[in-house]
């Protein structure tokens, strides 16, 4: 869910462009796109341990149907029909949302309304079922993720979450947190290959802590980005700038790639065998790319 500070980037969000991505496979609008009632996107995600794609919405986490991508896409989805599930029924406000491990969900947000007997905010909750059922790690009651990420440490998670205008971390995959930097951030992104770098996308341009978010410094020369991810393959940092650009970057020098369509809401770097899958959210709904958005597939519409 967007920071309302850092939301003041995209006046109007009637700025982004509308119309300059070449569409490959189905269109939004197309009768053979299906749709969803999906909200507001907060989160997406692979994985290919259970060949399911996620959308984690305010209207509940969906499966996303990909049966018509490619076999380089990294996952083999496990249901043939094609058609969306709202899982379990859940109209579960699913604001930060990763998928942290093979089989494993970590999310925040708020209960589904049908849910009195829990609490407003959820904390850290996790899945191991599919997102069929959630349970409660930490911060019950106290934190309201707007944004998590992981990697990986020695026998644990390091998780990243973002509640309050404060970066908290936790070194025991989710347990316990200690308070870092408070920064105005729209959207967080570990470094897989070095678990103390973490970017911030801020009003005032990229930022990357190289001390597990204690401190951060602006990246020269980056973009301003919006939405921002760091792949897991080695090809480096990936956004998505307040015009709806995507950029990649090398760590030397950014490339300016396709657009997205309307207002970016999530991005996520979804891997492949040799090809650079990318998950995004926008006006056309949840689309996916193995070209940095030059083309793209639309997975799932929007109601």
């Amino acid at each position: 869910m967007a920071n309302p500070t850092i939301a003041r980037v995209l006046p109007a969000a009637a700025v982004l462009l509308a119309g300059a991505v070449a569409l490959s496979g189905c269109s939004a609008g197309d009768p053979g796109v299906p749709s969803a009632d999906l909200g507001h996107v907060h989160g997406l995600g692979v994985d290919p341990s259970t060949g399911e794609t996620y959308a984690a919405s305010h209207n509940g986490v969906w499966t996303v149907p990909t049966a018509q991508l490619p076999d380089t896409y990294p996952a083999t989805e496990p249901d043939s029909s094609g058609a969306p599930r709202r899982i379990a029924d859940r109209a579960q406000d699913t604001m930060g949302f990763v998928v942290a491990r093979p089989g494993l969900l970590l999310g925040s947000g708020h209960p589904d309304p049908a849910d009195p007997g829990l609490p407003g905010n959820l904390g850290l909750i996790s899945s191991t079922d599919r997102a069929n059922t959630w349970d409660s790690v930490s911060l019950s009651g106290e934190a309201d993720f707007h944004d998590l990420d992981v990697v990986e440490l020695p026998g644990q998670l390091r998780v990243y979450g973002y509640h309050g205008g404060i970066v908290k971390v936790s070194d025991d995959s989710g347990q316990t947190w200690t308070d870092r930097a408070g920064i105005e951030a729209r959207d967080l992104a570990a470094d897989p290959g070095n678990p103390d770098r973490l970017y911030a996308t801020t009003e005032q341009g990229l930022m990357v802590s190289d001390d597990a978010g204690a401190t951060f410094s602006r990246v020269d020369g980056a973009p301003p980005l919006y939405l921002v991810t760091v792949a897991s393959d080695g090809t480096g940092v990936i956004g998505v700038d307040t015009e709806g650009i995507i950029w990649t970057s090398d760590g030397a020098s950014w490339s300016k790639r396709g657009t997205t369509v309307g207002v970016p809401e999530a991005l996520a770097f979804a891997g492949g065998d040799g090809v650079h899958w990318l998950l995004l959210a926008d006006d056309r709904g949840v689309v996916a790319t193995d070209d940095f958005g030059e083309t793209v597939t639309v997975l799932l519409g929007k109601k």
